[in-house]
């Protein structure tokens, strides 16, 4: 005979407590079965069968797993495609109801609605709540209800709308009893998926009101611990946005105003959800240059200048990159080396940690100048000028970067001003009319 169960499904949402979606399926369905699923439609796509990425989720799974044993359940771990995952469900259990929180990705939104169709022709509702960010979707537009696309206004509507009951926690950790009782399996193994351990640093998840407090004048100085690393914790939901919103709210605006950006690309993306295109059209016409050594050099950290590789190194050692460095990275490639944007996002998504569709699009796109309140095309970060303002006794170089200073340190690939007359030169040729300019390929 078949259980009969309400199933959470977990996905961008990997904690017990302050959860919405699984708090409303223990308060109001109860006999709730935990399900995570290793989506093969995304694992496919990973080349690297050390991604750091995977290893967190799985770590983080069997940390989830520990606590539900303890009262008597266990999270069901499923690996393959969903549809076909959620089929071999709808034979092994009676399922009553299935819950999960939105995930505004293209990919995620199509096989949401795969599923909910699914599910829907067995009779089985599905329902999804709000839970990685506090405004989604068109709950911020403008008077007229077209969508933002500059970030200014969109912060002052967001901030006018926003009020303290939004970051509310939902108390799902109290409510455990409701939990389907089992006899507990053990879970897949990274190798069971088809992944490898990794030299992973879990990112903690403590973020003292001192970091808050003075986070507005030690965000930008790579070198010293001024930022949350709060961005992996995010991303896969294992710290709760409304948590940070809350305390950001008492301590440390600025800190808001991080989280808000956050908002304010995934409500680009719902709203434009083409993230392969620049969002300005005319910035598609650059004539970028197909240079396959001097981005390979840009991926090693072997530019010549000194912030950009350290960068870069970080990036390949740990997965993570300062958000200032992030910026000076991107803005190198693309304006310096004139490397189409879409190389560096791409290699980005490929190595970070914390990667969001959304907001690494963005980001990347704000440096080309391509994307929505994006830095002017004439805007060229001199980063060597950078390295002073913000990392002036290179202690963020130095850590990442051991031959700087010595002979064994690479030349500068590029000339700052001869790179960024050219830049500028390129760009206004492709904006306007598309030209192409046989010497720069």
């Amino acid at each position: 005979m078949r259980s009969r169960v309400a199933i959470h499904w977990f996905r961008r949402d990997l904690r017990l407590d302050d959860n919405h979606g699984f708090f409303r399926a223990l308060s109001e369905h109860g006999e709730v079965l935990p399900l995570f699923i290793f989506d093969t439609t995304i694992l496919h796509k990973l080349e690297d069968k050390r991604d750091r990425r995977v290893d967190f989720i799985h770590r983080t799974l069997l940390s989830m797993n520990e606590q539900l044993v303890k009262v008597g359940s266990a999270l069901l771990v499923e690996h393959g495609d969903p549809t076909s995952v959620w089929k071999g469900l709808l034979e092994r259990f009676d399922i009553t109801a299935v819950t999960l929180n939105h995930d505004h990705e293209p990919y995620a939104i199509a096989r949401d609605k795969e599923i909910g169709d699914l599910l829907a022709a067995n009779g089985i509702p599905l329902r999804s709540f709000k839970d990685i960010s506090i405004f989604e979707r068109d709950e911020v537009v403008k008077d007229d209800r077209l969508p933002y696309s500059v970030y200014t206004p969109y912060k002052r509507k967001w901030r006018e709308r926003f009020s303290a009951g939004m970051a509310i926690a939902y108390p799902s950790a109290e409510h455990l009893d409701a939990l389907w009782k089992c006899t507990p399996q053990d879970l897949p193994s990274l190798a069971d998926i088809g992944f490898l351990c990794t030299d992973l640093v879990m990112p903690g998840p403590q973020l003292s009101d001192e970091l808050l407090l003075n986070y507005a004048l030690t965000r930008d100085q790579p070198g010293v611990e001024g930022t949350s690393r709060m961005s992996t914790h995010l991303r896969f939901g294992t710290v709760g946005v409304r948590e940070l919103v809350r305390r950001s709210v008492a301590i440390s605006p600025k800190y808001l105003d991080e989280l808000i950006w956050r908002e304010f690309y995934m409500q680009v993306l719902w709203h434009f959800p083409h993230p392969e295109r620049a969002f300005k059209p005319a910035y598609d016409r650059i004539p970028w240059r197909v240079d396959e050594t001097g981005f390979q050099a840009w991926c090693e950290g072997r530019t010549g200048y000194p912030l950009v590789d350290a960068g870069m190194r970080e990036l390949n050692s740990t997965g993570l990159m300062h958000n200032r460095v992030r910026m000076v990275t991107a803005s190198f490639l693309t304006k310096h080396l004139l490397i189409d944007w879409r190389w560096g996002e791409a290699y980005f998504a490929s190595k970070l940690l914390d990667f969001e569709l959304s907001s690494n699009n963005g980001g990347w796109q704000w440096a080309s100048g391509s994307g929505c309140d994006a830095a002017p095309y004439f805007r060229v970060f001199n980063p060597s000028l950078q390295l002073e303002k913000f990392d002036p006794q290179l202690k963020y170089v130095k850590n990442w970067l051991p031959e700087y200073g010595s002979a064994n340190y690479v030349h500068p690939m590029v000339v700052h001003q001869v790179a960024r007359q050219r830049a500028i030169e390129t760009y206004k040729l492709g904006l306007d009319g598309g030209k192409r300019v046989s010497d720069y390929r």
